[in-house]
């Protein structure tokens, strides 16, 4: 070889090692200089994890602060197949739990005792370089002797549980081509996090691996069978954090638990966690943390109080009267405050059952012709616009009115009523010349008005807005002045009542009271809210002492009178519609009243549908008027309102039995 070839060949060794090392520092640049977050990202997503802190969902209380919805801390035990099944991880407890029971233990402190386990581990996986196996699974029977106990598991069962999870977890490996078996599995799921306090302990102080807390809120409902379809419930779903993450959380699906989602809902946060590229924790490292935030708390009109009385007395009614669907509403007429309503079906707030929520709210969603009960609205409108006084008299035409195709039936033939006696009587031909004195289009005006035909705006959703067609047909016409060729919900009979029942102002539902903070600031209150007057406060008066004739001895309503209160109120019974054909022998009855007569403390709506019973004539008056006068009786012990008439002597057991409950 010549001198020139040597040279050159030195050349072209040297140039490809300056190209090679010019090449690597070009990327050791990229690296560190250009793509330095996003490698530093990579590297924390390696060795960093993010545990979420749920954030606490609010508190839902009644009008005294009785909770009714609260979240309660559980906690779940997740076992991590990757750390169980190495032998590295296992070893830390079995070496704890050999040098723990040295003599002179407790005299060591904590860097001393960590030295002692971090020593003895490395006899322990030098005595098992050849069986790492039988190390693995020394390290699970350990497991479950600390465990099984305090979980409340049988150590058969836990130890059955964790080998046959662990085989899986080796077999998905062998058939993914991984080096480890991996994976996750809940061994208990929601445990009260006070149960669980014990098994926190145990896993810190014998350094077990593979077993993780998962903290987290569960829903819970003290009173689990009272005002479920006010309250609601909810179920986990998907939700975008604020950091734009999914992240899963309690939401609400339904009632006050839906409705007011965006108040009760707390934000969840998180914490970093620095952990070993096997992903063990590494112990001393100092974390990064968001605090969650809780959500906030709220407080209802309803008293339960007077909740568990409605609940008791519309079971009873339906057991009584064989009927399977109904409701009670009691509002207070002077705010709109909906202090009871309780619906039949309903269902178990902390066990929910798919088939039971599939039944709606009957106070507010189900719709049904209701009879004589709108009675009050031509007599009402007539009398607010001056037409008649409460004495002016109509022809009845003794039970059976027939003009052209129009043909309107009464019940009993009735020759002159007054516009009192035509709702004493419940006379359909009476209501109907009340409706014709006013006329269709302003007879529809006043049923608008008393908010038929709409929603009433009840902070709850799903609500029914009822029907009111407006028909031009004379026929259909007739039929709305006695309660059928339309459709209206419990909720909206109540309202209604309640605008007679104080100053003729027809006001919103009102179920919410405030929003508050944990520390007792009211965020947000909900004031009562008048939407519009319907009738004078002289009308509204004058209707109350006509719908008291109702409730006295020659009334419909006889059995509604709440001993030893004015009692004022309407029966209704309509022939029950389903799939729009009317069932006969099948009716839906209610009744719609106040007390006291004069100045109401409250309304109550009782609705009875369908009830099979053949102990009495299926009327309003028979069935709901008898319910009612029992929620009255005990509805005045309970608000200590002052009697302002002699109890009858036929009444004093049923008023005595009443303050005993």
């Amino acid at each position: 070889m010549t001198r020139r070839q040597f040279q050159t060949r030195c050349v072209l060794l040297c140039s490809v090692l300056v190209a090679g090392l010019s090449a690597l520092s070009v990327r050791l640049i990229q690296i560190q200089v250009w793509n330095r977050k996003d490698m530093a990202g990579k590297s924390s997503r390696t060795f960093d994890s993010k545990e979420p802190l749920v954030g606490l969902r609010g508190t839902i209380v009644d009008r005294n602060e009785e909770v009714l919805a609260k979240s309660m801390p559980v906690a779940s035990i997740v076992v991590d197949l990757q750390h169980l099944s190495d032998p590295l991880l296992v070893s830390f407890p079995l070496a704890y739990e050999r040098v723990s029971g040295e003599p002179g233990w407790e005299l060591l402190n904590p860097q001393e005792q960590k030295q002692r386990v971090l020593g003895m581990r490395g006899v322990i996986l030098k005595e098992s370089e050849d069986s790492p196996d039988a190390l693995i699974e020394k390290g699970v029977a350990q497991a479950v002797s600390l465990l099984a106990r305090p979980l409340g598991l049988k150590r058969e069962e836990m130890y059955s549980k964790l080998r046959e999870e662990l085989a899986n977890a080796k077999k998905r490996a062998v058939k993914l081509g991984l080096k480890k078996p991996g994976g996750e599995f809940c061994l208990v799921k929601e445990r009260p996090a006070d149960d669980i306090e014990r098994v926190r302990e145990l896993i810190s102080k014998n350094w077990l691996e593979g077993f993780r807390l998962n903290e987290s809120y569960k829903r819970w409902y003290p009173s689990e069978l009272l005002a479920t379809h006010i309250v609601g419930y909810t179920s986990e779903g998907k939700d975008t954090g604020e950091d734009g993450e999914e992240v899963f959380r309690p939401i609400g699906k339904y009632g006050i638990e839906a409705a007011l989602e965006e108040y009760l809902a707390g934000s969840d946060g998180w914490q970093m966690q620095r952990r070993a590229p096997n992903g063990a924790r590494i112990p001393g490292d100092t974390s990064t943390l968001k605090p969650p935030r809780a959500g906030l708390n709220v407080q209802l009109s309803l008293d339960m109080g007077i909740q568990s009385i409605v609940e008791e007395e519309l079971d009873a009614g339906l057991a009584q009267w064989e009927s399977k669907r109904g409701c009670i509403i009691v509002m207070d007429p002077k705010t709109g405050e909906i202090l009871g309503m309780a619906s039949r079906p309903h269902f178990n707030l902390n066990h929910l059952d798919k088939e039971s929520l599939k039944e709606p709210c009957f106070a507010t969603q189900a719709i049904y012709e209701p009879g004589s009960t709108i009675k009050m609205v031509p007599s009402s409108a007539a009398l607010n616009e001056r037409l008649v006084t409460p004495q002016t008299q109509f022809f009845c035409y003794n039970g059976h009115y027939q003009m052209g195709k129009i043909t309107v039936p009464d019940h009993f033939p009735y020759g002159y009523l007054t516009v009192e006696g035509i709702l004493q009587k419940s006379s359909n031909i009476g209501a109907y010349q009340l409706g014709m004195a006013l006329g269709a289009p302003r007879y529809y005006d006043y049923l608008e008005k008393y908010g038929f035909g709409q929603k009433t705006g009840i902070l709850l959703s799903g609500e029914s807005r009822g029907i009111v067609p407006r028909s031009k047909n004379p026929l259909d016409f007739s039929r709305t002045t006695y309660g059928y060729a339309l459709a209206v919900t419990p909720l909206q009979v109540a309202t209604a009542y309640c605008a007679i029942a104080s100053d003729g102002k027809l006001r919103k539902p009102h179920i919410v009271k405030s929003v508050i903070a944990n520390d007792g600031t009211v965020v947000e209150r909900y004031e009562p809210e008048v939407v519009r007057e319907v009738i004078r406060p002289e009308t509204a008066k004058s209707m109350r002492a006509a719908l008291e004739k109702v409730v006295d001895p020659k009334g419909t309503a006889v059995q509604a009178k709440v001993p030893g209160y004015g009692t004022a109120g309407k029966t209704g019974t309509a022939v029950r519609i389903e799939k729009g054909r009317y069932q006969a022998g099948h009716y839906t009855v209610s009744f719609a009243g106040m007390c006291p007569a004069k100045d109401p403390a409250f309304v109550c709506v009782v609705v009875i549908d369908d009830p099979l019973t053949n102990k009495v004539t299926r009327y309003g008056g028979t069935i709901a008027a008898p319910v009612f006068s029992k929620v009255g009786a005990r509805l005045a012990a309970h608000m200590n309102l002052t009697p302002d008439e002699p109890v009858e002597e036929k009444d004093k057991d049923k008023l005595a039995g009443t303050k005993e409950q």
